[in-house]
């Protein structure tokens, strides 16, 4: 039997928790090129495996420009040529190193946030302490 599966737009929605509109987006981007039977989209297992990486893709940081990059490369052959790999490899390499950097931003951002929390806390003692005074006197 030669049955290929293949999806509705809401059964991905569904599957992946995200919006009609969001694939359609997708589609629009061309990221995603679902068949029609009429005006119903029709989505291969293929589509079904654009839309997983797209979405993992994108939390991992990836844009969507990105994406389409990373689509293009792995659409010219798909036997994984070296030079796929290797842009692949420069890619994930890039990606890491933006990561790491907000990572540092990160840290820096909560040890001003610690410092701001401290000197608050301090005012803030010091106003009840002087209030405190102020009623005793």
């Amino acid at each position: 039997m030669n049955f290929k599966k293949t999806y509705s737009i809401s059964e991905l929605s569904q599957e992946f928790d995200v919006t009609t509109r969001s694939i359609r987006f997708y589609e629009d981007q061309s990221l995603l090129t679902p068949g029609r039977r009429g005006q119903t989209r029709i989505y291969t297992s293929q589509d079904r495996v654009r839309l997983k990486l797209i979405l993992r893709g994108k939390r991992l940081g990836f844009s969507l420009a990105e994406i389409r990059e990373l689509f293009s490369l792995w659409d010219e052959t798909t036997s994984g040529s070296e030079k796929q790999l290797s842009l692949l490899l420069i890619k994930i390499s890039e990606k890491r190193a933006e990561l790491e950097q907000q990572i540092k931003d990160i840290a820096m951002v909560q040890l001003e946030l610690d410092s701001a929390e401290s000197r608050c806390r301090d005012a803030l003692n010091e106003l009840t302490t002087k209030q405190k005074q102020q009623q005793t006197e």
